[in-house]
């Protein structure tokens, strides 16, 4: 079968109308691992191999405004132009990520009306792609060259590809005991790669001193742009409010920083105050067993987050995108959760790759298993106390393109 498609790219400066035609059924091929030779078992030991990274979609930006991509990255072109072009790019692109009714696992758990938020339609497959291409963005109409942030794989990918879109030279520090399999997308999108001696945490730390030092833009969360990152996770809230034209009864989010939970919550708050809905949901967070401060803090009922023993912080493959010794924006997040009445919860590697399977069985779609931290916290609180009859929306992102 083939299907016909017609895009019209109008700018100030540009307009192109461009037909393609494509058969069902193509497929391209998969990103191979830079940190595993081929039929490598996974490294246990050591440096980690961090196996269940999301992926991004193949090619990652629509076809037909590679053209836009070319005027936005040319330095010799006006500002004006670059950013224009880059916008359409970040409106086409990213976000107005699907809301799909979760029969299925309603049935399953005993609870109706779960709306299933899939943050995998983004380029790269995962939320960070809101607040990489928001930075990037502001990055160059700042008059920044470059731009830099520390990350473990997901976060530094969107930073990449957003940055090599718009032309800026981009530097992601990761910590020198971490092989993911995304440092060879981050590199193919010709971002540079610093290693740093030590954890996650010292890695934020070294890039955050060079960005000071040598007049990067600072996109680590936490930072003078945090603001930032925050307003472009409230469109989700936004996106939610365009399906359902209320907030729902509950959000349930995966937890590592908080920042995600916090920028929804921002949002919500926003639609709240500006009188399009009639309540603010309340927010449920899961984590990793034992390895978030925001959890932690929840579950033990302390005032503040505490920050953990980075010693006996353990990452696997599956709770990488989850753990932290301390959560940058956690007291902010802790906050919300008890203010808006939710909950929090830990999940074990085994529930999570467990509900990963299940969301894929039943619901069909492909996702992370840290991103089902949120979905097992929401059940859990579903067992301990029944919810009533409303609407919940979980939070997911993707593992394969």
């Amino acid at each position: 079968m083939v299907r016909r498609k017609t895009i019209i790219i109008s700018t100030l400066h540009y307009c192109e109308i461009k037909e393609f035609t494509m058969e069902e059924g193509d497929k391209t091929g998969q990103v191979k691992s830079l940190d595993k030779a081929p039929n490598e078992p996974p490294k246990v030991n050591g440096s980690l191999s961090l196996l269940d990274g999301a992926s991004a979609q193949i090619p990652v930006i629509t076809p037909e405004l590679s053209s836009l991509s070319k005027i936005a990255s040319d330095k010799t072109r006006q500002l004006e132009e670059r950013l224009e072009s880059f916008e359409i790019i970040f409106d086409s692109e990213v976000g107005d990520t699907n809301l799909t009714r979760g029969r299925n696992i309603e049935r399953e758990i005993g609870l109706r009306q779960i709306y299933l938020k899939f943050e995998g339609g983004n380029p790269t497959g995962t939320q960070k792609d809101r607040i990489a291409f928001a930075q990037a963005l502001d990055a160059l109409r700042r008059g920044y060259e470059e731009i830099t942030v520390a990350s473990c794989g997901n976060y530094g990918v969107a930073i990449a590809l957003a940055a090599s879109l718009a032309g800026l030279r981009c530097l992601i520090y990761i910590p020198q005991s971490y092989h993911t399999r995304r440092i060879r997308e981050i590199a193919d999108f010709g971002a540079e790669i610093v290693r740093v001696p030590g954890d996650y945490e010292e890695a934020v730390n070294v890039s955050r001193l060079d960005a000071e030092k040598e007049g990067y833009y600072d996109a680590n969360p936490g930072g003078a742009n945090t603001n930032l990152q925050l307003k472009a996770y409230g469109e989700i809230a936004y996106e939610i409010y365009d399906e359902l034209r209320d907030a729902p009864a509950a959000v349930a989010v995966p937890a590592s920083n908080g920042s995600t939970l916090a920028g929804i919550y921002r949002g919500f708050v926003s639609l709240y105050n500006r009188g399009k809905t009639s309540r603010i949901p309340r927010f449920i967070a899961g984590s990793s067993y034992g390895m978030n401060p925001i959890v932690q803090a929840f579950v033990k009922n302390t005032p503040h987050c505490v920050e953990l023993k980075p010693e006996r912080i353990r990452n696997t493959s599956v709770n990488e995108p989850l753990v932290n010794w301390r959560s940058i924006d956690g007291d902010y997040a802790l906050s919300i959760i008890r203010q808006t009445r939710g909950w929090a919860a830990f999940a074990t590697d085994k529930s999570m790759v467990d509900y990963a399977r299940l969301v894929r069985e039943k619901e069909g779609l492909s996702v992370l298993p840290a991103s089902t931290a949120g979905l097992i916290a929401l059940v859990d609180r579903h067992k301990k106390e029944p919810f009533p009859g409303d609407r919940y929306v979980v939070i997911l992102t993707g593992r394969k393109a």
